[in-house]
């Protein structure tokens, strides 16, 4: 026989206990709101594999700007975000302002970083434009055919693991309910969402339910056709090494580039660690760490930095990034009454984890969608639930 759990008296269901999911469950029981989080393994999810750059300003491309103005003011609140973690928490979350710089390693790739960096001059950004010679100055490790790059002080980093168990415990300790298990089913009932099912054969009902399942948000059995776009899986490899002590010499704030058209950035983390990353791949829902992904990242990095092949290589690993059909995030309220939808975030998860659990728990409280998610409307593309 089927047992029901909770009853009426969940207010907000988040399904997905990734760092959206768990940002949203913080904020909104926070604010009072009884909040229940279904995931079979909390914490866990992209965050687990991403590099934690917070890059708003060096991953800018053309026609980006209302994600460019949610991405600055998710980044403009990490400082007080991480902080109000640590305190709660005890944990620190990696959080380090070293911003970054984007090296070119040859004339086209000089080019194309001017170009990038007139655009951000043309929209107010703060970046500088520097010689190879300076840039060389700036980190002594890059390689000696460095022909310039950008300065961006504002771009920084977290560690998205320590992200993640710090916003597990703040969840705790906010009063969130955190059930390891897994949404089978969305349960409609009449024009509106009424809760799940759950793996264990329960279910759960709420007033209104989150999805944050990333990825696998759209493929939720139960869920009306119409309601939400396909959230298509893009796989990315990322390489983790050693650096031995002492640290500095090495490499000071995060490097990226682009080498033979693909992207590459490096993350050095204050307890040694490098990561390196990271392919993206149109592979589906396959997460295998593959030969060539590892040689691709590593030579393109070492054509950056030459000197870290001589580092422990110390783990490889795969993981999927939630993309819409504009790779921009779903933020805010469905066709389907009740439901709401927390995904979408394509490369930017951990960047926009503060500015999407700030907007989602104004939207719970008031109703009303904040202006920043205007332009992230689920419904943007025409979705709607069929009469």
């Amino acid at each position: 026989m089927t047992r029901v759990v909770s009853g009426s008296g969940t207010d907000v269901l988040v399904i997905g206990g990734g760092v959206i999911g768990l940002g949203v469950a913080w904020r909104a029981a926070q604010r009072g709101f009884a909040v229940v989080v279904v995931d079979p393994a909390h914490g866990g999810g992209a965050a687990q594999v991403a590099a934690g750059m917070l890059a708003p300003v060096t991953e800018l491309q053309y026609g980006e700007e209302p994600l460019l103005r949610l991405g600055m003011a998710s980044n403009e609140r990490y400082a007080a975000f991480t902080a109000e973690l640590s305190e709660l928490t005890g944990l620190d979350t990696g959080y380090r302002r070293t911003g970054t710089l984007a090296v070119a390693l040859d004339s086209d790739d000089r080019e194309e970083l001017r170009e990038l960096h007139a655009f951000q001059q043309r929209l107010g950004l703060e970046s500088h434009w520097l010689t190879g010679r300076e840039c060389r100055r700036l980190e002594p490790m890059l390689a000696p055919g460095v022909r310039g790059g950008l300065q961006v002080t504002g771009d920084h980093q977290v560690d998205p693991r320590r992200l993640s168990t710090a916003l597990v415990r703040a969840c705790e300790r906010a009063g969130a309910q955190l059930l390891p298990a897994e949404a089978t089913e969305l349960l409609v009932e009449g024009d509106r969402v009424a809760g799940v099912r759950l793996s264990t054969g329960e279910l759960l009902r709420a007033e209104r339910i989150v999805l944050a399942a990333g990825c696998r948000s759209h493929l939720l059995p139960g869920l009306p056709e119409g309601v939400l776009p396909a959230i298509r899986p893009v796989k990315g490899q990322v390489l983790r090494l050693r650096i031995p002590r002492p640290y500095a010499p090495f490499l000071s704030r995060n490097v990226r580039a682009v080498v033979r058209g693909k992207h590459v950035y490096l993350v050095p983390r204050a307890d040694g660690e490098l990561v390196i990353g990271a392919t993206t791949e149109e592979q589906g829902y396959d997460t295998t760490v593959t030969a060539g992904g590892v040689y691709e990242l590593l030579r393109d990095a070492h054509e950056l930095v030459p000197g870290l092949t001589e580092l422990p290589l110390v783990e490889t690993g795969a993981g999927l990034r939630p993309g819409s059909p504009d790779n921009a995030p779903l933020l805010g309220p469905t066709a389907l009454p009740g439901l709401v939808a927390a995904t979408g975030h394509y490369r930017n998860g951990v960047l926009l984890a503060p500015v999407t659990g700030d907007l989602l728990a104004e939207y719970l409280t008031t109703g009303t969608v904040p202006e920043l998610a205007v332009p992230f409307s689920p419904s943007r593309f025409g979705t709607k639930v069929p009469a």
